[in-house]
């Protein structure tokens, strides 16, 4: 273990340990606000430091196996009480770097899915309804729950743009390295000689706004349309006003929802939308520089970004990010996502490691 990475374990060990006997103080335990926040801060810090306990002491017992070793009739002992230790320690480095990085304070929290048509026409829009149906299997895997908000279909299938609300577990921790551009290549059913196209389409993902006083929305700035929703929903969609528009005219932000057929619970569902939108671009703004210089782009919404092709005649698939191939394009687009989503948060943990270490 690497002498920085020992020296903040120490220190977080020491603040857990001072937090504990402050906890217990009747002067702490009187002030409510302080009181919360310490407990807060105990509670995030308990596994880390639980987990440093036992690579201590496991540690401890692996200098003690080895001065063993000195002794002929304890050696055969020491030498596997010490492959014990090894592989114990070896385990826990991991973790112990893991819990090491702070936690997303979005990573629990739902996710609004965006997929839009880019180049290439009619394919891009086949490939959109591809990813859709790719992230919508992901999510029964994962046993969320997700619904289409609004949807544009294109001409000869898929979508032009559609926007789905996924509620689960964990949902924007998994989801939040999928923004940027994905690139298909692959032959189109359209195409009578068999050549292979390039198309695209940009993903965005945003955590749903739980509080809503985190983004203040003024009524002022805000048009409200009505309109008769073009999609599913059998004839009701056809007969009442039922799908709703909304216009952030600050922003230029538009977002709308259809899926419903009140109108109040569409307008609902169409302002929770645009906090996250709106949420998304403040903090984009804010953490600019900082996302500039990281390559996995984590939740910055970069659309312009190609992020991964998808290479169909290959059963291919790249992530750009981190120079990941695998030959299993039918299986991720059947929704095995996780061995793709996976190496991406071991690199992204190694990315954040290595800023607390400059620190």
């Amino acid at each position: 273990m690497r002498a920085s990475i020992r020296a903040r374990l120490e220190r977080l060990s020491e603040r857990f340990e001072e937090i504990s006997g402050l906890l217990a103080d009747p002067g702490v335990q009187a002030d409510q606000d302080r009181y919360r926040r310490l407990g807060r801060e105990y509670a995030q810090l308990q596994p880390l430091a639980a987990a440093w306990a036992r690579y201590r002491s496991g540690a401890e017992a692996m200098a003690a196996a080895e001065e063993m070793l000195a002794d002929p009739e304890m050696a055969a002992l020491a030498r596997e009480e010490l492959a014990v230790r090894k592989q114990e320690l070896a385990a826990l480095e991991p973790e112990l770097e893991r819990l090491l990085v702070p936690p997303d304070p979005d990573d629990q929290s739902n996710a609004y899915l965006e997929i839009r048509a880019g180049t290439g026409g009619a394919e891009a829009a086949l490939f959109a309804g591809d990813l859709l149906r790719m992230y919508l299997r992901y999510a029964e895997r994962q046993g969320w729950r997700s619904e289409i908000l609004s949807e544009s279909p294109g001409e000869q299938g898929g979508y032009k743009e559609v926007v789905a609300h996924i509620r689960g577990r964990g949902v924007y921790a998994r989801l939040k390295f999928e923004p940027g551009a994905h690139r298909v290549q692959r032959v189109p059913a359209t195409e009578s000689q068999g050549r292979i196209h390039t198309s695209a389409c940009t993903v965005a993902v945003l955590p749903e706004v739980e509080a809503v006083t985190e983004v203040n929305l003024d009524p002022g700035e805000l048009r409200v349309d009505t309109f008769r929703a073009s999609g599913a929903g059998g004839q009701h969609v056809n007969k009442t006003d039922s799908a709703v528009r909304i216009t952030h005219l600050p922003s230029g932000i538009v977002v709308e929802c259809q899926e419903e057929r009140s109108q109040h619970k569409n307008r609902a569902k169409a302002l929770a939308l645009l906090r996250a939108r709106l949420l998304a671009r403040a903090r984009a703004e804010r953490e600019g520089a900082r996302a500039e210089s990281r390559r996995l782009q984590v939740g910055s919404g970069d659309r312009s970004e190609r992020i991964r092709t998808y290479n169909f005649p290959q059963n291919r698939v790249t992530d750009h990010r981190i120079d990941l191939t695998l030959y299993k394009l039918d299986a991720v687009m059947e929704g095995d996502l996780d061995q793709v989503i996976d190496p991406l948060l071991r690199e992204y943990q190694a990315e954040r490691l290595t800023e607390l270490e400059d620190q």
